[in-house]
């Protein structure tokens, strides 16, 4: 489709405020202190905001002899600020998304961008120059000049940026890091963004869904060329039986056999969870009979690795479930050189991840095209590298990423990086969703309240989780997404609570301010922080999606289909719907909140406090053995909209955020276009 806008200035009847641009970061971990200081030579230096690592007060210093010291060489990434500053970028952005501006919706080309923003090439000699003159080897420069990549001892990394290199333990980690903020030469201050490198602490990404079911060792199976030979079929899991076809029919009050009588949960006969919705069930359900099919848009999918058997898997999965088979060229892959840290990342793990954004892309959008780009490993360094080939290769303008870290993880040279490559997008009219999370207010895996990142970035849209009854191709009850569960007792006469399991992540972040888009929305009882998520489509693993996948079975490696959810199935699913929009509008929508935020009431569902229509949740049946009923099935209660501290509300709350998207949307964006 054309990026050259033919949206209408006030499509869908959107307002935006004139400080739509100002975020207000509490932490500015893109932009350089204001002012210069002197070295001890007498030069002066421009000293980098947010360097120091936050952790650094909390960690234990060790005391490691000289000679290691010396020895080794580390690897740093010196990012380069965007041509005309940072502000000025964000500036343009902001106008981009303003239906007042006269830029409203005027999408740069690639080159464009380029011409007007990316580092020049006199700056990227200038950095490298110094670089080398401090005794650094230089690596190589990234190939628009995003970063200039180098090594060199631990001393020479010191004296290059101004601070020393020590090494602390910390998070179960000894790492290495510098000891104070990090500054460079006034001379190319104003061309340095950020630096990453010196501190080594291993972060890394993690999908965000949820399977029952654990990923083992399995046989090796003969790859595609380009795709990663340690991605092997993971361990089989199938959903137990009985089952619900379609939401809400009231049969769990017996067993699977139909011999013995389960218990009533709160007084209730609760219904069996649903067999896993198909593409057909989510189109009717969130689409309404649009004849909005994605066709002439594209939906970029971002993870780490590759699944050799995606294009089997994919079609298989849409030629059995109604959503058509792929045409020639409808899917494709983009790949890095090589493939790296399998070990920490654990390929075979990622390998659903992949099937279940491919496939939850196409079921809501399926004429639309996608293009799977995998990231050399789950390590952050890598997924902004991919993010990177996104933008510039700029065929796409939706980005599902399923994927996130703790922000307590996120360091602020990190949130620079990935940044730069946000607002690139946002100027070519690329709409950046990522997951909110799998675990609440993450108290449960971290100890600390807190929210995720890259979702809590103001330049991305943050997905959360509802828990969705779709029965005969409608919805019939939305609620909050946020389970506790409760086993059967020994006796099966009564149902034992163990407490909260997982819901959809959100709260308000540590490290952004409260975003202008938000003003007026989220309360203003809440913290100031940015708050999470923004809006929000089925997620919860017991009333969400059945997907293929080729899996090894105790008779051998071969496909078949098991119900998954996570917030990783409200982003593409989300990616799907905005794919619809993107053709209804003739356009993308770029840095997508602002409009969102504004939209009519009328076209977001806000999701209230409440349960399932008056049903607390649902019975879920497991094969013992993950596979079959032979060795035994076990009895399970997965209740609604019981999320950690989080609690959904009228209008914004931290579960769903502003609602999810109806079918009028689409109807509005087409009927303006």
């Amino acid at each position: 489709m054309s990026k050259t806008s033919a949206f209408p200035r006030r499509a869908l009847a959107l307002t935006c405020v004139a400080a739509l641009g100002t975020l207000g970061l509490s932490l500015s971990p893109s932009a350089l202190a204001a002012g210069a200081s002197p070295s001890k030579g007498g030069a002066s230096r421009t000293t980098l905001a947010d360097s120091t690592p936050r952790w650094l007060g909390a960690a234990q210093k060790q005391q490691v002899a000289a000679s290691a010291t010396a020895a080794g060489a580390q690897s740093v990434r010196v990012y380069l600020s965007p041509r005309g500053g940072l502000a000025a970028l964000k500036a343009t952005v902001a106008k981009l998304s303003d239906p007042t501006s006269a830029q409203y919706h005027h999408w740069l080309t690639t080159a464009q961008y380029d011409a007007a923003f990316a580092p020049t090439a006199a700056s990227a000699a200038a950095v490298s120059s110094y670089l080398r003159s401090q005794g650094l080897t230089v690596t190589g420069v990234e190939k628009n000049r995003r970063y200039v990549s180098a090594t060199g001892t631990r001393a020479q990394l010191g004296a290059a940026f101004g601070t020393s290199l020590a090494t602390y333990r910390h998070d179960g980690q000894t790492v290495t890091a510098n000891s104070s903020a990090v500054s460079v030469p006034a001379s190319i201050g104003a061309s340095v963004l950020t630096v990453t490198g010196l501190d080594t602490t291993v972060t890394k990404k993690a999908p965000q869904h949820v399977v029952p079911g654990a990923t083992g060792d399995a046989p090796s199976i003969a790859p595609s060329a380009k795709a990663d030979p340690n991605a092997t079929p993971p361990a089989a899991f199938q959903n137990g039986r009985p089952c619900a076809i379609n939401f809400g029919t009231p049969l769990a009050l017996y067993k699977a056999d139909f011999s013995t009588r389960l218990p009533k949960f709160g007084g209730q006969t609760l219904p069996y969870a649903p067999c896993g919705y198909t593409g057909p069930q989510f189109r009717g359900a969130y689409e309404g009979g649009s004849t909005l099919t994605g066709r002439g848009v594209t939906v970029a999918i971002t993870d780490a690795y590759a699944w050799q058997f995606i294009a089997r898997d994919a079609n298989t999965y849409a030629s059995q479930h109604g959503d058509g088979s792929y045409t020639p060229g409808q899917l494709t892959q983009s790949f890095p050189a090589k493939f790296t840290h399998q070990f920490a990342c654990d390929p075979s793990g990622w390998s659903g991840e992949e099937t279940l954004d491919v496939e939850a892309v196409h079921a809501m959008a399926p004429a639309a095209k996608i293009k799977y780009y995998a990231s050399a490993s789950c390590f952050d360094a890598d997924f902004i590298d991919t993010l990177g080939r996104v933008v510039d290769d700029n065929q796409a303008t939706i980005v599902s990423n399923s994927w996130a870290d703790l922000e307590e993880n996120t360091s602020a040279s990190s949130v620079a990086a990935y940044e730069q490559v946000f607002l690139q997008g946002a100027t070519q009219g690329i709409t950046f969703l990522f997951s909110s999370g799998d675990s609440g207010d993450e108290v449960a895996a971290s100890g600390i309240k807190q929210v995720d990142y890259p979702s809590s970035d103001p330049y991305v849209t943050s997905a959360g989780g509802t828990s969705t009854g779709i029965s005969r191709f409608a919805i019939t009850s939305q609620t909050g997404w946020g389970t506790h569960s409760a086993s059967l007792s020994a006796d099966g006469k009564s149902w034992i609570d163990t407490g909260f399991l997982y819901g959809a992540g959100g709260g308000y972040s540590a490290l952004f301010n409260q975003p202008a888009f938000q003003n007026g929305v989220v309360p203003t009882t809440a913290p100031v922080g940015r708050a999470v998520p923004d809006i929000a489509m089925d997620a919860d693993p017991n009333t969400g999606m059945l997907i293929g996948q080729t899996q090894t079975f105790p008779d051998g490696v071969h496909y078949g289909e098991y119900r998954i959810g996570g917030t990783s199935l409200a982003s593409p699913l989300l990616a799907g719907m905005l794919a619809l929009a993107n053709q209804g509008a003739g356009t993308g929508f770029g840095w997508a909140n602002p409009l969102l935020y504004s939209a009519p009431k009328a076209l977001i569902t806000d999701v209230t406090h409440g349960t399932a229509n008056g049903i607390k949740g649902v019975v879920r049946v497991n094969n013992n053995n993950g596979i079959d009923p032979t060795d035994g099935l076990s009895y399970f209660v997965r209740t609604f909209d019981q999320d950690s501290s989080l609690a959904t509300a009228r209008g914004w709350d931290p579960v769903t955020g502003i609602g999810v998207p109806n079918p009028k949307f689409l109807a509005a964006v087409t009927a303006k276009r």
